[in-house]
Order: C-alpha cells, then sequence, then structure tokens
C-alpha cells in the first residue's frame, strides 16, 4: 500500500461512516518514517489528555516531589479553573468504581496512576492532576518541547466546558509524546519504562487493538465522549520494530460505529506498515 493509497482508504473509512472527521498520525520505528492525515487538527481530547497528565506526573517523581509509592488522599471535590467553585467527578461518571469507593482513604501515585490508565479513571485523574498542579503539568510538557497538547483543566469541570475551556490534542502532538516514551526519552528512561508498562495494561482494546493480528501487543490509551473518539499508542509485532499510531475521530453525537471505524483505520495503517493484507 502506497502513501496515496492509504490517504484514499482511510478518507473513504470516515466517509462510509460518517464521521465529522478524522486526523491520523504514525511514525514508524523500523523505517524511521512517518505518514499523517491531517496532523494538526484540534480535537477535543477526552481521555487521551491522561497521557500529558501521565507524563506530569513522573516528571514530579523524577523531581521527588512524590515517589510512586507515595500515598494520596482520595477525595471528590476540586476547584474549578473558571471561577474557583468547587465540583466534583459524578459516580456515574467515574469509569472505576475501586477509585470511587476509596473515597476518604489513601491510594499510591502508582495506583491512581494505573486507574487514570489503565480504566480512565476520571476521578484518579483529577486527584493526580490536583497533586502536580496545571501548570506544572504543562510546564513538562513544554520542556518535553511537545506541541499539538493543550491541557487546561482537569476532567469533570463541567463550568470551564460551558466557557470553552477545554484539553485539546492532536495527532502529531500524542504521535510525539508516545514516541518519547518509547524511545525511553520522556522525562527519563527510568520513567518512560514505567509509563510504558501502566500504557500496556490498557482494558479497552476495541479500537487500534481490534484491527491487528491477535498476537500484536498495543500499549495505548483511549478516549471518547459524545462528539469524539480516540485511540493512540504503540504497536509491537514479531519480527520488526514497533510503530505509533494515533486516530483522532469527530462525531454527530447521534452516529455509531466509532470504535469499529478506529479498528478499521488501524488495520490499514497495519497494512501500510507491514505491507500485509491479511
Amino acid at each position: 500500500m502506497t502513501e496515496a493509497s492509504l490517504r484514499d482508504t482511510v478518507l473513504r473509512i470516515g466517509e462510509d461512516a460518517n464521521a465529522s472527521a478524522i486526523a491520523v498520525a504514525a511514525y514508524d520505528f523500523e523505517h524511521h518514517t512517518t505518514w499523517s492525515l491531517n496532523p494538526a487538527r484540534w480535537f477535543h481530547a477526552a481521555s487521551t489528555i491522561k497521557v500529558p497528565v501521565l507524563l506530569g506526573v513522573y516528571e514530579a517523581i523524577e523531581q521527588r516531589r512524590f515517589e510512586p509509592y507515595s500515598r494520596v488522599h482520595v477525595r471528590n471535590r476540586f476547584l474549578g479553573v473558571v471561577d474557583g467553585r468547587p465540583f466534583r467527578v459524578a459516580q456515574e461518571r467515574e469509569a472505576n468504581a475501586e477509585v470511587h469507593a476509596a473515597i476518604g482513604r489513601m491510594l499510591t501515585v502508582h495506583e491512581l496512576a494505573e486507574h487514570m490508565i489503565v480504566t480512565s479513571s476520571n476521578l484518579a485523574t483529577n486527584v493526580l492532576l490536583d497533586l502536580v498542579g496545571v501548570e506544572a503539568a504543562r510546564a513538562s510538557l513544554a520542556r518535553l518541547h511537545l506541541g499539538g497538547i493543550d491541557l487546561q483543566r482537569g476532567v469533570e469541570d463541567e463550568v470551564a466546558w460551558e466557557a470553552g475551556i477545554n484539553n485539546r490534542v492532536t495527532a502529531a502532538g500524542l504521535c510525539d509524546a508516545l514516541r518519547l516514551i518509547e524511545e525511553g526519552k520522556a522525562i527519563s528512561p527510568e520513567a518512560s519504562k514505567a509509563m510504558l508498562d501502566i500504557l500496556h495494561q490498557q482494558r479497552f482494546r476495541s479500537g487500534i487493538p481490534a484491527g491487528l493480528p491477535e498476537d500484536a501487543r498495543v500499549a495505548h490509551k483511549t478516549g471518547e465522549i459524545s462528539t469524539v473518539a480516540h485511540d493512540a499508542g504503540i504497536v509491537y509485532l514479531d519480527g520488526r520494530d514497533a510503530y505509533v499510531v494515533v486516530i483522532l475521530t469527530e462525531w454527530a453525537p447521534d452516529v455509531s460505529g466509532r470504535q469499529e471505524t478506529i479498528a478499521r483505520i488501524s488495520r490499514a495503517v497495519y497494512g501500510y506498515m507491514t505491507g500485509r493484507t491479511e
């Protein structure tokens, strides 16, 4: 498959599914090549913003502000970025009942980081972002020279959402972040390995992994709200070096088939990377 035919294939997949917009960015460590479609287009980040938050957490660990096994009080009260009024993560908006059940008790930084990525816990994300600080996390991204990622607030800050203050990402920005992690250059080799270990535990596998052979291994993070569905990951196949692929999609709220679309795009990128059609 050529670059042009991959572009045509991805555009056709999006058109068939009635997606409003699609962006893809990929980097192949085997051949040191890149491929992209709309890589600089901004999308609401949904839960993919948790990868940049993870980077902020591990830089804070590197700075000895706390340790992976430092114990953190789990609370469900956070201050909004617009007016400073408190907000909470509603139980029905929390992907991990274990974290919600831990309110008032202690979890370690490492446990919260795992919950944030592996089961996409919004509550764990806000606890960690409160611990690190939004500005400190943004500074971590700047020190890593990561553009295309706009971290503005915690999740479920409805007043900020109504004011148009949202976390945003581009396919290129997330691709660069995952490249740094895979290369061991995200903060330090030790931090990169720790983050990679967490990303490998991802439980939501109906996007990128669903378009790959069963023996493929993927370290990734998904994200979905009413108008977007994303997946960003590092794909490991036997007999070759890894590749990074980020798939961002935007939708009208009533359109279905989002995960299937991401899986089909993942399959097309896999074919381009490997030359395999089966």
